[in-house]
């Protein structure tokens, strides 16, 4: 593991092809989107092209809780796996520690004459936790009288879902980082005015916990092939993009970078386009959509339990989820596609021809991706089909031009969603109303929404029609310069399951750590 100094880079030119890798929505049966991303990179190296990953960092929430490691896995995996999962370079640390700084720094304001007129009703920042753990959802704090603060109602957000997470992975260099964490608002003064970190004079402190951490981690597939592994927001509840530096980095340092966007393509590829490569001015030239037989048997109607068995009627209920996120990643933004099928061993010729056949009758090509068994070997395939789109022209555009909050949402819930239209909370319209009256309306919009589903209800698999999403909640992330939309039940600190990760990770006596698969 080592921290690579991009001041040594800057003189390089930018050069690579980017591949953008995504998925169909998430299923309990597992996509394996990360071992496909790690196993193209070793197949494109083994064709002879100069590959590069970049790729978010695990949160410790899901590896203790419902998903386990996020590394790959079998041959298509990046080393050492457990530091990696764990606490790897301390990174989420230094972005939770700056985090809390900063809400220290707002409390104690207000406890030392509150010089800016702050309403501690009006406070929005939350402290971070990179931990699953519904009960610090809504607390009180600042009890026990004068000298511990003014009690108020509080919270915690997961690190991955804070905005000084995402102000970490879309800053440019570290003055870029010092000027956005600056201008994250952190609550109103009793005339509704804006209060920054700025205001505070905190965002010096907050770099320099950061200085360290802005620099990309470079670690190595099990092919010893080159991956950059920074910065990990969720794509249900933030962005869900690695750090905008490592991705640039990456691209002066290979001829093609493998880069993945989190959850299905409505969350994380969209708002990879919409948000990443708006502000980065990054342009993708190919789209890999994950797909596995299992996941789409799931999407059509199939219980866990019963995935290993062929059922070609319930694949085919289950394959207009895949053409969908096919269909948006060409029609709504431009890109050409390849499908990539994740091979299991219980999927049959029968099964995956049907797949074939579904995606060249949308003139897209399913290549079987068998990366898991036999690493990059089983990803030559994909990698080939890969480079021929990275050849082809494309007309890459977003889902939608800055300029009006509403706008915006409309235009992702019905172009990429479907949704018929959306609906919105009376909180929601009054925050809007608010937030164009402070001016912040030219911004892209970050919707935190359920990754199981094209809808805001986690229950409606597939490719569902005549839905309305709901709109509860609004806010702006001036410092990391878009506005969330929090739609349906969307929690920015998830719980644990009522069977953890945590409970099947163990170490031996001789520092052996077990379970984090």
């Amino acid at each position: 593991m080592a921290k690579v100094d991009t001041a040594h880079l800057e003189s390089r030119p930018s050069r690579a092809k980017l591949v953008l890798v995504t998925a169909v929505n998430p299923t309990p049966a597992g996509e394996g989107k990360t071992t496909t991303s790690v196993g193209l990179a070793d197949g494109l190296n083994r064709l002879g092209k100069r590959a590069v990953l970049a790729l978010r960092e695990p949160s410790l929430g899901p590896v203790f809780g419902i998903k386990g490691g996020a590394a790959g896995g079998g041959y298509a995996q990046v080393i050492p796996m457990e530091n990696i999962n764990l606490h790897f370079t301390g990174d989420f640390h230094a972005i939770e520690n700056a985090n809390n700084l900063l809400a220290a720094l707002l409390d104690n304001h207000i406890k030392q004459g509150n010089e800016l007129g702050i309403d501690p009703r009006r406070i929005v920042w939350k402290r971070a936790m990179d931990m699953n753990d519904r009960q610090l959802r809504q607390i009180v704090d600042g009890l026990g009288g004068v000298a511990n603060g003014m009690p108020r109602q509080d919270g915690f957000d997961i690190t991955v879902a804070s905005e000084v997470m995402a102000v970490f992975c879309l800053s440019a260099d570290l003055a870029d980082l010092k000027a956005r964490l600056g201008r994250m608002v952190v609550a109103y003064t009793y005339d509704r005015k804006p209060v920054t970190a700025h205001d505070l004079r905190a965002e010096g402190a907050m770099t320099a916990l950061l200085k360290d951490a802005i620099y990309p981690n470079l670690v190595q597939t099990l092919e010893h092939n080159p991956a950059l592994i920074h910065g990990g927001p969720f794509a249900n509840i933030a962005h869900g993009c690695n750090s905008v530096i490592a991705t640039k980095t990456a691209m002066k340092l290979g001829d093609y970078v493998v880069t993945e966007a989190g959850f299905g393509a409505d969350l994380g590829a969209e708002k990879f386009c919409d948000i990443t490569c708006r502000m980065a001015g990054l342009r993708p030239d190919a789209c890999v959509v994950v797909a596995t037989v299992r996941a789409l048997k799931h999407h059509g109607g199939v219980a866990k339990a019963d995935l290993n068995k062929e059922n070609l009627e319930a694949l085919k209920a289950g394959l207009p989820n895949l053409m969908q996120h096919v269909e948006n990643m060409r029609g709504v933004f431009g890109l050409p596609v390849v499908v990539a099928i994740n091979a299991f061993p219980t999927d049959t010729a029968s099964e995956l021809e049907l797949v074939r056949k579904a995606c060249r009758s949308c003139g897209v090509e399913a290549v079987i991706s068998d990366v898991w068994a036999k690493g990059g070997a089983g990803g030559e395939d994909l990698a080939r089909e890969v480079c021929r789109l990275c050849d082809a022209p494309n007309d890459f555009h977003y889902a939608y031009e800055l300029g009006s909050i509403k706008g915006e949402i409309g235009a992702v819930a019905q172009r990429v969603y479907h949704a018929s239209g959306v609906d919105y909370t009376p909180a929601a319209e009054r925050q809007i109303r608010q937030l164009e009256e402070q001016g912040f309306t030219n911004m892209p919009v970050c919707i935190a929404k359920t990754q199981y589903s094209f809808s805001d209800d986690p229950h409606r698999l597939g490719a569902p029609k005549d839905f309305r999403i709901t709109v509860r909640n609004v806010k702006v992330s001036a410092g990391a310069g878009f506005v969330v939309a929090l739609t349906g039940d969307i929690m920015t600190m998830p719980g644990l399951p009522k069977h953890p990760a945590a409970e099947t990770i163990d170490v031996d006596e001789k520092g052996k750590i077990t379970g984090l698969f």
